[in-house]
């Protein structure tokens, strides 16, 4: 009997012993002190090129993947319609143009002959004055002012009318050119081609996305804390980020912007009850000169606070 109870007690030691290493197998590796762990995806800036006018694309130079720089022509839309707005509109400013130097011309004239009969009034005023001029002399004068006055206030209102139509067809004329030069598209800032909307000879919208750009060089990746963690964090803070495709690679990386509010965690956090915990969104900027990582890309990432050592290992909580 004794035995048989030695034997029981043996017995359940070993199962506690397994029980104990399987556990210990299986636990969780916890973090090294002074870090933090978040996950993500691999961001890049984007920036949509879109056309300004609408028209025919003549031809394009977008190649997916390939770089492209600032102030590079990317398509051509067809210019045949701006150009002809464009020759309308100055047309249109020359003759007006040239209607109002031959109305500044009459307008000249006639203000001379304001003068002249003003001049011719105050003279016979003097004679009539003397009795050398007869009122009906004086009178015909003080008509023949009234006349060129009310000529030339005609035609200083028609000049003004004419300034006016100038202006609105140089108006015209300067958004016709504008079209025309943005019958050009040009890229915006230095970037890749990440994805192209648009072959030779579509006809596209005013609005229209031709391309994604993305800026491969510098990358980010955003992951989220909680209201606990967040205050070890400081901008600046290094950090050491690896993807899927370099699992035994780390890119350095630092905390470039921490979110001013709290939000529910995404819902590409595949734990539900982690989904309802308030967190607050930390940005790591990854410097990708050599262009290795690509946005999309599944990310894990360790943060480092209070100046720590990085350990040899760093582990991924609950993996």
């Amino acid at each position: 009997m004794n035995r048989s109870w030695q034997w029981a007690l043996a017995g359940v030691l070993v199962a506690v012993a397994a029980s104990y290493v399987f556990y210990a197998l299986l636990r969780p590796e916890p973090l090294p002190a002074g870090v933090l762990y978040g996950s993500g995806h691999i961001e890049g800036t984007e920036v949509r090129v879109a056309s300004e006018v609408a028209g025919r694309v003549l031809e394009h130079r977008l190649v997916e993947g390939e770089a492209v720089s600032a102030g590079e022509l990317l398509a051509t839309v067809d210019p045949t319609v701006s150009r002809d707005h464009l020759n309308a509109a100055a047309a249109q400013v020359d003759a007006l143009r040239a209607s109002r130097a031959a109305l500044t011309a009459q307008t000249t004239t006639w203000a001379h002959h304001v003068e002249t009969a003003r001049a011719q009034v105050t003279r016979l005023e003097r004679l009539a004055a003397g009795e050398l001029a007869s009122e009906q002399a004086l009178d015909s004068a003080r008509d023949a002012v009234r006349q060129a006055e009310g000529e030339l206030l005609r035609l200083e209102a028609q000049g003004k009318s004419l300034d006016e139509e100038a202006a609105g067809a140089e108006a015209r004329a300067n958004v016709a050119r504008t079209e025309l030069e943005r019958t050009a598209v040009y890229a915006p800032r230095d970037g890749t081609v990440l994805v192209r909307a648009v072959e030779a000879g579509e006809v596209i919208q005013v609005g229209q996305p031709l391309a994604l750009l993305v800026d491969l060089t510098q990358l980010e990746l955003k992951v989220y804390l909680d209201v606990g963690e967040l205050g070890k964090v400081r901008l600046g803070d290094e950090a050491r980020v690896r993807v899927d495709a370099y699992l035994d690679e780390f890119f350095a990386a630092t905390v470039a912007r921490v979110d001013d509010y709290a939000q529910f965690t995404p819902r590409d956090i595949h734990v539900p009850d982690e989904r309802t915990q308030m967190v607050y969104g930390v940005v790591l900027a990854l410097d990708n000169t050599e262009r290795r990582l690509k946005p999309g890309m599944p990310a894990d990432a360790w943060i480092r606070f209070d100046d720590v050592p990085w350990p040899e290992r760093l582990p991924i909580p609950g993996g």
